[in-house]
C-alpha cells in the first residue's frame, strides 16, 4: 500500500505539528481562569459564561468544516436536543441526573453517526440544506408536541441538589460555571489538536482533499467522515448540556436553524481552519452582538458588515491571521 504521506493534504490545510499550541492553550487557560476575578461584574461574568458555552457549539461546527470541508446548518439540533434530553429526563424522572447528562451527549452523537451515512452521500449546498431540513424537523417536534416538551413555552430543567457530587448551585452561579465551561472548552480544543496530529486527523483531511484518490489506494472514506460528523455533533451536545445546567430552562429556539447559522458565522469570523478559531469567533461575536444591541436594534447589520470585512480581508479568519503572525514571529506550526 502507498505510504500515508502520498495522500497528505497541502501544507495550508495541515494542522499544527509543533508544541506551540499546547503551550499557548495552557496560557489561555490560566488567563481565562482569572477572568471572573478581574471582571468585577456579575453581568460581565454571565456574558463570559454564555459566550464560552456558545464557543463550544461553534467549535463543533468549525471542526466539521476543517476535517470534512462541509457546512452545517443543523448543529443546533444536537445542541438543543441535548438540553431537551436533560430537561425531559428530569421532568419525568426517567433516570438519574448523571445518567441523563451522559445520555444527552452520547445519544445525539450516535444519532449523528447513523444519519451521516445518508447525509454524506451529498455534498456542498445539498448537504447544508439536508442538515437544515433535519434540524427543522427536530424544531417542529419540540415546538408542536406540547404534551412532551410544552411547545414554545419551553421546559424547566429540574436539577437535584447535587450533580456528580457537586452542589447544583455551582452550575448556576456565573463565576463558578464559567470556570467549568472554560475548562471543558480547553479540554475539547486540546483533544481536537491531538486528533488533528493523529493518523485519523491526517486521513480525514486527505479524504477532504481528494476522496477518490484516498479510496483508490485502499482507504475506507465513509466511516471516517461519519465519525467526524458524529464527533462534531457530540461537541455541540456538550455545549447543550452545559446550557441546560446553567440556564435551567430550554426553549425550541435552541434547536432552530438560525442558532446553527450564528455558530457558522462565529466559525467563519474566527477561522475554521484553526482549532481555536471558532471559539475565538464565538467570543468576539457574542460581545460585539451585546455591545451593538445596546446601541441599536439593527445590530445584525453590524455583524453582517463584520462578516463581509473578515471574509474579504482575512479569508482564513481572525484566528488564521493570528496564526500566520505567530508563525512568522516564532516559526513552526500552530493548531
Amino acid at each position: 500500500m502507498t505510504e500515508r504521506t502520498d495522500i497528505m493534504p497541502a501544507p495550508a490545510f495541515r494542522l499544527g505539528r509543533g508544541l506551540g499550541f499546547p503551550a499557548g492553550l495552557a496560557l489561555v487557560a490560566v488567563i481565562g481562569a482569572l477572568l471572573p476575578g478581574l471582571a468585577g461584574s456579575p453581568l460581565l461574568t454571565t456574558l463570559l459564561t454564555q459566550g464560552t458555552i456558545t464557543a463550544i457549539l461553534a467549535t463543533g461546527v468549525g471542526f466539521l468544516i476543517r476535517q470534512n470541508g462541509l457546512v452545517s446548518f443543523g448543529h443546533a439540533l444536537f445542541y438543543g436536543g441535548a438540553a431537551y434530553l436533560v430537561a425531559l429526563a428530569m421532568e419525568h424522572d426517567v433516570v438519574s441526573t448523571e445518567v441523563a447528562v451522559i445520555a444527552a451527549i452520547v445519544l445525539p452523537t450516535i444519532f449523528a453517526f447513523l444519519i451521516a451515512f445518508i447525509m454524506l452521500r451529498v455534498a456542498g449546498v445539498a448537504f447544508s440544506m439536508l442538515t437544515l431540513a433535519v434540524a427543522q424537523a427536530g424544531f417542529e417536534l419540540v415546538m408542536r408536541w406540547r404534551s412532551l416538551a410544552n411547545g414554545e413555552d419551553g421546559i424547566a430543567v429540574r436539577l437535584p441538589e447535587t450533580v456528580f457530587g457537586i452542589p447544583v448551585s455551582v452550575f448556576q452561579r456565573p463565576e463558578s460555571m464559567f470556570l467549568i465551561c472554560w475548562g471543558v472548552l480547553m479540554v475539547i480544543l486540546l483533544g481536537l489538536w491531538l486528533l488533528g496530529r493523529s493518523h485519523f486527523g491526517t486521513l480525514t483531511l486527505a479524504i477532504q482533499g481528494n476522496e477518490e484518490r484516498a479510496r483508490f489506494i485502499g482507504y475506507e472514506t465513509m466511516v471516517p467522515r461519519a465519525l467526524v460528523y458524529a464527533l462534531s455533533a457530540g461537541i455541540a451536545a456538550i455545549g447543550g448540556v452545559l446550557f441546560a445546567g446553567y440556564n435551567g430552562f430550554v426553549t425550541p429556539d435552541t434547536t432552530h436553524w438560525t442558532h446553527s447559522g450564528e455558530a457558522l458565522v462565529m466559525a467563519i469570523i474566527g477561522g475554521a481552519r484553526t482549532v481555536w478559531g471558532p471559539a475565538l469567533g464565538a467570543m468576539l461575536y457574542f460581545f460585539v452582538r451585546d455591545a451593538a444591541g445596546s446601541i441599536t436594534d439593527h445590530w445584525p447589520a453590524i455583524i453582517g458588515v463584520t462578516l463581509i470585512i473578515v471574509t474579504v480581508a482575512l479569508p482564513s479568519g481572525i484566528g488564521g491571521a493570528i496564526g500566520n503572525l505567530a508563525r512568522r514571529a516564532f516559526g513552526g506550526r500552530h493548531g
